[in-house]
């Protein structure tokens, strides 16, 4: 099966280095510094690099408010970035031991039975399983220890 992995839009990361609000209202936070680990952007999904600033915001990854739409702290590049469009499993899923994978419907609902915490080497194998599901629309990929957003996986359609 071949895999989508998204990233944030292009667009929406603009807006967001711009000011504009995040799934708060809030602009973004500026000023942070990273270390070179441990600030995976959700725009080029790999790690911010070290002695560059970025951004911290909420990020609610839905189109609607709803029960399942979690909201949740996230990072991006504060410096402009290509916007990851690989093929291949992204950095950003090589960067932790491992990771919190959810299920969700085409209505945006988690599927219930679906969430594990996974080490990285099972994270793909998983998230195609899932997605073999019918049901199944995109999975979510988490921080296993924050919760934090990190990318959604989807089936690319022939």
């Amino acid at each position: 099966m071949d895999l989508i992995y998204d990233a944030m839009p292009t667009e929406n990361v603009a807006a967001l280095r711009a000011g504009g609000p995040d799934a708060n209202g809030q602009p973004p936070e500026r000023g942070a510094i990273s270390s070179g680990q441990g600030t995976p952007c959700r725009h080029c999904l790999d790690q911010v690099p070290e002695g560059a600033e970025y951004l911290i915001l909420a990020h609610r990854p839905f189109p609607e408010l709803q029960p399942y739409a979690e909201c949740g702290p996230i990072f991006l590049c504060a410096a402009e970035c290509a916007r990851w469009e690989g093929a291949a499993p992204p950095p950003i899923l090589k960067s932790s031991t491992s990771y919190l994978l959810k299920a969700y419907s085409p209505d945006h609902r988690i599927r219930y039975g679906t969430g594990r915490i996974l080490p990285k080497d099972g994270v793909i194998a998983y998230a195609a399983t899932l997605l073999e599901d019918g049901e199944t629309a995109f999975v979510d990929i988490r921080s296993a220890v924050n919760n934090c957003f990190l990318l959604r996986i989807r089936r690319r359609v022939i």
